[in-house]
């Protein structure tokens, strides 16, 4: 598939929310998961293009979460927001 030049997505990540439901700080997250704070804010704020699956699963084994409590498919007419 050629490239069309538009950076958006439809994938929304909801660690912000995960986050509060664990009582935990984003700095304490990067810091079990080993990641830099600034790369794990990038996630949460929706401005990643892309993730390690060895990321992914620290992320999940840190939060005792699946892969789908973290990120979601917005398609087109979806409205719903978490």
């Amino acid at each position: 598939m050629a490239p069309d030049g538009n950076d958006s997505h439809a994938i929304e990540v909801h660690l912000d929310h995960m986050l509060s439901e664990r009582g935990m700080t984003l700095a304490e997250l990067a810091s079990r998961v080993g990641v830099t704070n600034v790369n794990l804010s990038i996630l949460k704020n929706g401005r990643a293009r892309a993730i390690r699956f060895t990321t992914l699963t620290r992320i999940c084994e840190v939060l005792d979460c699946q892969p789908g409590d973290l990120i979601t498919y917005r398609g087109a007419g979806d409205e719903r927001r978490l």
